[in-house]
């Protein structure tokens, strides 16, 4: 049954609960998008996390939803699940705008293969959310909808580049959301709005875009595209119905992700990655997961893995140059004002920017330190650190100077660090404090998807889940 209790409004439920109960009759498809619908007329304007809706279409979907209950089909594992899809990647019919205003009419043909997936399962489209120009931006502000608010305060940012996606879960719009992360983007925005997530790991799940072309081999080894929700077993819930193979992805990982097995991992515990500072407001979050994970029966040790600043140091390299020789040049002819802005930030992070010994030798050392990381892994089975080291910056804080944007990068070089490896993690909150969530990310060797949720679970268990809440 599902897990809707007496007066429960069903846009404040769990997609497992609204899967179940659309399957066993007790409530229908129509009315949970419909009571979707309307959480999107009662608070977007005030968030602005969503940018196009398409109340007919899901209305419509969710009539056919019904009708293959009524007439005993086999559903999904997502059927009938309102959801949103990030506006950077490709849903045939609808614009792909990716927060700039030269492509308001660059309507797709062809959906990309993670957003099939989910649809394959069942979901319901209910729109797209909000993100920063191509997606290069530690926050969600773009000059053709403007800046998505942070639920938790107007004047912090909901972070980036899913930003749109997280504010939009954390004020229960749907309950499961679509994001992708190169430097944090699922993990960063989870963090400033006190939801759960996961950035699964290099291949896990299909990750082709038909309207770009072809990335640079660093963005394909670190960029992925994932689940976001308010409860981990929704982000279970959607991994398993996203990480289905497509060979249009040649990384593309054949074999699904499987429960994990056996004895408790021990946790190694990450308050300060590379001794570079951390505020309280997170630190006393990273303390307060390792006491909640030891009450639970783990055992926990505080002690970090091999290289974190320099894994961060081959993200800027790779990801960063990437961005600055390739990206920069396409786009300067029809980016914005705010893009260009953090061109010129990025490139202080880059001085003298970057030669080709630079960047084959960060190829060099990123596999000598992911071979250091797994044997680090078996010692210990995860690591629980902060997302970033600080709490969420005043909107457009990222690049209000150059300094600013040296000390976003720095805030979040456990984060970067574990793209410029192609590591799973997951995030969870823990609580709150100074009236902002607090997280921690669970990090985990290759294709560990699941053992990593079973730590955030075991965390949202003790700790529980932040939202929905009304935007304050």
């Amino acid at each position: 049954m599902a897990n809707r209790t007496a007066g429960t409004e069903l846009w404040r439920m769990d997609a497992r609960g609204i899967a179940s109960g659309i399957r066993s009759g007790e409530f229908s498809a129509r009315e949970v998008v419909s009571a979707c619908l309307e959480r999107v007329g009662t608070v977007n304007a005030r968030i602005n996390a969503l940018t196009e809706v398409r109340p007919e279409a899901a209305l419509a979907a969710a009539d056919a939803a019904d009708r293959d209950i009524a007439e005993g089909r086999q559903v999904g594992l997502l059927h009938g699940v309102p959801v949103t899809i990030k506006g950077n990647v490709d849903l045939a019919g609808w614009a792909t705008v990716n927060g700039c205003a030269a492509l308001r009419e660059n309507i797709a043909s062809t959906t990309s293969p993670c957003v099939q997936n989910w649809l394959n399962a069942g979901a319901i489209v209910i729109g797209r959310t909000n993100t920063p120009e191509f997606c290069c931006r530690w926050e969600t502000n773009n000059e053709v909808f403007g800046p998505t608010r942070n639920p938790w305060n107007a004047a912090r940012t909901p972070g980036g580049s899913s930003g749109g996606a997280a504010a939009s879960l954390a004020v229960g719009i749907t309950p499961l959301g679509h994001g992708n992360d190169l430097g944090g983007s699922l993990r960063q925005p989870a963090q400033a709005c006190g939801i759960a997530s996961i950035r699964p790991g290099l291949g896990r799940v299909p990750l082709w875009n038909p309207s770009e072309p072809e990335p640079p081999i660093g963005i394909q080894l670190m960029h992925v595209e994932g689940p976001m929700a308010r409860r981990v077993e929704d982000v279970r819930l959607g991994l398993r119905a996203m990480a289905i193979h497509d060979p249009r992805d040649p990384w593309s990982n054949p074999s699904p992700p499987v429960d994990a097995t056996g004895p408790r991992p021990v946790v190694a515990l990450v308050l300060d990655p590379g001794g570079r500072g951390v505020s309280e407001q997170v630190a006393s979050g990273v303390r307060q997961a390792g006491k909640l994970l030891q009450d639970a029966g783990y055992r926990v040790e505080e002690v970090e893995p091999p290289g974190i600043l320099e894994a961060a140091d081959i993200w800027k390299v790779i990801c960063l140059g990437e961005l600055l020789t390739g990206l920069e040049p396409a786009v300067k002819n029809i980016c914005g004002a705010s893009l260009r802005r953090a061109f010129d930030c990025y490139r202080t992070l880059l001085p003298g920017g970057v030669t080709l010994e630079m960047y084959t030798h960060a190829f060099g050392r990123r596999r000598a330190l992911l071979r250091d990381w797994l044997e680090f892994f078996g010692r210990y089975g995860v690591v629980v650190a902060p997302v970033g080291t600080h709490p969420p910056l005043p909107t457009d804080g990222d690049i209000a100077s150059a300094e600013n944007m040296v000390n976003v990068v720095e805030s979040f070089r456990m984060t970067v660090a574990v793209n410029a490896l192609g590591l799973p993690a997951a995030v969870v909150p823990v609580g709150t404090r100074d009236g902002m969530p607090q997280v921690v990310q669970i990090i985990g060797p290759p294709l560990s998807e699941m053992r990593c949720l079973d730590v955030a679970a075991a965390l949202e268990h003790q700790a529980g889940s932040l939202t929905p809440i009304d935007p304050k």
